[in-house]
């Protein structure tokens, strides 16, 4: 796979001068290396003279085009973890050290770096990770305890007063980046809008917005050995695609080309519903569908801007295509009755967690 051009090029001279622009005689740098990970920002590690282990992220360069929902996501990540460590103190954030804005520099983020594997490597060595996942489905409950101020981004971007216009903003932003990048759809774009003008109205049930990750697939929860060598959740990471609106939103990505709504005795969905409640309902199916399909459509239409092609990554490329369609079928499908007596396009399911 290529290079994605929107992570900045980094080398130990450049990550100094980033250290001393953050914590100045403080930031003495005795050792640095690259992050591996996600493709939007530049990731590294760093041992400081004083002996602390950091994280420095830098966002890309300004003349790089994003996506629209992509603009300030360092200065996004930065509000997250100052929201989350005031007010989800138990859940397990990295703690900012600085977040930093200059012309030449970019904006970057310094955080304490959080011990421990992530939960993508200890589920391809075998590890026993359903503890971990059922911790993680905890964490979640905690962190959607936390009601922000709006229904969608903050910062400028997709927001509205009802979850469902949030949620209709949010896709139509995502269609409209796949007309600028040309990103090749299964139908056209008024197809899509149709089908989920279809099926919002059960959005209407959320009437609170939950503070949202987003972003929590595997690679994003941390682990260390617990006294039985156990994992157990020592953090969850990258919170810079943060949004607020539904928490059914949070069990798409952890359950990633998966049903959660199929997968009840999971550990992580058992242990959330424990925490905070919710019927598996034909109202919440639909809502979790219309989230896998502004899932997989996202990971579709950053392709291009992460410079993914179906030469460079075939298998992505075929496995989306396939998911989105599967989607699309779906909500083109019958709407059926609920279990509560309503249809899914009604308004009135059961109450959201």
């Amino acid at each position: 796979m290529s290079a994605s051009p929107t992570r900045r090029d980094l080398d130990p001279a450049r990550v100094r001068r980033y250290l001393t622009a953050s914590l100045g005689p403080a930031g003495e740098v005795v050792d640095c290396g690259p992050l591996s990970g996600g493709g939007f920002a530049a990731v590294w590690w760093v041992r400081l003279a004083d002996g602390r282990d950091v994280v420095l992220k830098v966002g890309p360069p300004p003349h790089v085009p994003l996506l629209r929902y992509e603009a300030d996501m360092i200065g996004a990540e930065a509000r997250y973890l100052r929201l989350v460590a005031a007010r989800a103190p138990a859940v397990p954030v990295p703690a900012l050290l600085h977040h930093g804005r200059h012309p030449e520099l970019g904006d970057w983020l310094l955080t304490a770096r959080l011990p421990g594997r992530t939960l993508w490597d200890l589920t391809r060595a075998g590890a026993d990770v359903g503890p971990l996942r059922a911790e993680f489905g905890r964490a979640l409950a905690a962190l959607h305890a936390v009601t922000g101020d709006r229904y969608g981004y903050d910062g400028g971007r997709a927001t509205a007063p009802t979850w469902r216009g949030a949620y209709t903003a949010m896709v139509d932003d995502l269609l409209a980046d796949a007309a600028d990048w040309a990103v090749p759809l299964p139908v056209p774009a008024s197809r899509i809008r149709a089908l989920v003008a279809r099926h919002t109205a059960v959005l209407d049930v959320v009437r609170r917005p939950a503070l949202l990750h987003f972003d929590g697939w595997a690679g994003n929860v941390l682990a260390v050995d617990g006294p039985d060598g156990t994992p157990r959740l020592s953090g969850l990471v990258d919170g810079e695609r943060h949004l607020c609106g539904d928490p059914l939103l949070d069990l798409v990505s952890p359950l990633l080309f998966r049903r959660a709504e199929d997968e009840p005795d999971d550990p992580l969905v058992r242990a959330y519903r424990a925490a905070a409640p919710f019927a598996l309902d034909e109202g919440a199916r639909r809502r979790l569908g219309l989230y896998r399909l502004h899932l997989y459509l996202l990971m579709t239409v950053e392709m291009p801007s992460r410079g993914i092609t179906a030469e460079s990554d075939p298998g992505r490329v075929a496995l989306l295509a396939e998911l989105l369609d599967a989607e699309l079928a779906d909500l083109a499908g019958p709407v059926r009755a609920s279990r509560s007596g309503g249809t899914t396009g009604a308004a009135s399911p059961p109450p959201s967690p």
